[in-house]
C-alpha cells in the first residue's frame, strides 16, 4: 500500500521521530514522508513511532491506500530532496 505520513513532534522527539520515518519512507519535506509498505511494516513503524511520541504533545497522521497510481500529487517550489516518481 502507499502510505503518506505526516507528523508534528516537540523539538525534543522530532529527530527520533524523522529518523524513524526515515527508515520506512522517503523523506519528501519537513515531517511529510511518503512510501510503499506492507501492512505488516506499517503496523511496525507505528509501533516504533508509538514508543517516542508523546501522545498529548505530539500528533502523526498516516494516509494508506492501496497503491501510489490512486493518487493524484502535484508540486509547488522547490523540493527539499531529490524527488522520485511515486508510482
Amino acid at each position: 500500500m502507499f502510505v503518506i505520513l505526516v507528523y508534528d513532534a516537540q523539538a525534543i522527539r522530532d529527530p527520533k521521530v524523522l529518523r524513524t520515518c526515515r527508515k520506512y519512507l522517503d523523506w519528501i519535506q519537513n515531517s511529510v514522508f511518503e512510501g510503499e509498505l506492507t501492512e505488516v511494516k506499517l503496523k511496525k513503524l507505528r509501533t516504533e513511532l508509538s514508543k517516542i511520541i508523546d501522545p498529548k504533545r505530539d500528533y502523526i497522521v498516516c494516509y494508506a491506500v492501496e497503491s501510489a497510481g490512486s493518487v493524484t500529487r502535484s508540486t509547488l517550489g522547490t523540493p527539499k530532496t531529490m524527488e522520485g516518481n511515486i508510482f
